[in-house]
């Protein structure tokens, strides 16, 4: 029998999306140039629109306003955009996974009252 080929592709390597601490620190690094150069800068806590991907239009209907947008909506926006969302049939086998147990919690909590409540009227209210 022949021996397969080896193969002499190298595993891929998937680089990762920079996480918020490491954003923090590269934005952090830039305000501290610009602060080096001039006495003048905006609000930290600021972004402009048009610096985020799916914000482009948001700039120009906000007009002169659209860099007052919180970093705290942008960041959010970046991290909805990482996530991998669930496709249809995972998520209508999660929320089936869902049902089950409310059922079977449901069912053991029906049990154990109902054992309960035999126990407390026998022991209790003879």
């Amino acid at each position: 029998m022949a021996a397969p080929k080896p193969t002499s592709k190298k595993p891929r390597v998937r680089k990762t999306a920079p996480s918020l601490r490491e954003m923090a620190q590269d934005a952090q690094a830039k305000q501290q140039k610009v602060t080096d150069a001039s006495p003048r800068r905006r609000p930290t806590f600021f972004v402009p629109l048009k610096n985020i991907r799916g914000f482009k239009g948001a700039g120009k209907v906000l007009g002169v306003f659209g860099w007052l947008m919180p970093k705290y909506f942008t960041n959010a926006w970046r991290e909805v955009r990482q996530v991998t969302w669930p496709t249809r049939k995972e998520t209508w086998r999660l929320t089936l996974a869902v049902f089950v147990f409310a059922v079977v919690f449901g069912a053991l909590v029906a049990g154990v009252d109902k054992g309960l409540d035999v126990l407390f009227k026998k022991l209790v209210l003879r």
